[in-house]
């Protein structure tokens, strides 16, 4: 059993993987919109990633006794500049949740609540890929840049991630 402020703090992390489903979702139909439906099902991928996040969260919460208590998820943005800047906001997006995951398992040490921090070093890996994965597309980006023959490279490799994507996530859930 965890502490009531562990199960709040987990609590607000289920929230934030939501709102973070709903953030990729908008980037999802912003790209949709565009035209870019590899970079749309890459977006799309990745709302099913979070909400397999949450639910994982919330499956901890549950099989420790604790009570899951949702909460209102914010609106997210629903315009962007470009596939850059949709990237970019990607890659600030992931710092925030690796500091919200740090915060969580300095929370779990500092109550000796192991087995909450064993649980959330899946997550703290998770991030580090995520990062990574995030960089190295903005990496491309730049190195083609947001238009043409190299933007249609970028959108076609995309839609091939995002069936790899969402057949590990089917396979977590």
């Amino acid at each position: 059993m965890i502490s009531k402020a562990m199960a709040q703090r987990l609590n607000g992390q289920v929230n934030k993987e939501f709102y973070s489903a709903y953030f990729y979702m908008s980037m999802s139909a912003h790209s949709e919109s565009e035209n870019l439906k590899g970079i749309a099902a890459w977006f799309m991928a990745k709302y099913d990633e979070e909400m397999a996040h949450a639910m994982k969260i919330y499956r901890y919460l549950h099989d420790q006794g604790a009570r899951v208590e949702l909460d209102a998820v914010d609106k997210p943005p629903t315009t962007f500049a470009g596939v850059l800047d949709m990237f970019e906001k990607t890659l600030d997006h992931e710092r925030e949740v690796t500091a919200s995951f740090n915060e969580l398992v300095d929370a779990a040490l500092d109550e000796r609540d192991h087995a909450t921090n064993i649980f959330l070093q899946w997550f703290v890996t998770e991030q580090i890929e995520e990062e990574a994965t995030v960089s190295d597309i903005i990496g491309r980006v730049k190195l083609v840049g947001e238009r043409g023959e190299g933007l249609f490279m970028i959108d076609n490799e995309l839609a091939g991630v995002a069936k790899q994507m969402s057949t590990t996530a089917a396979a977590q859930a």
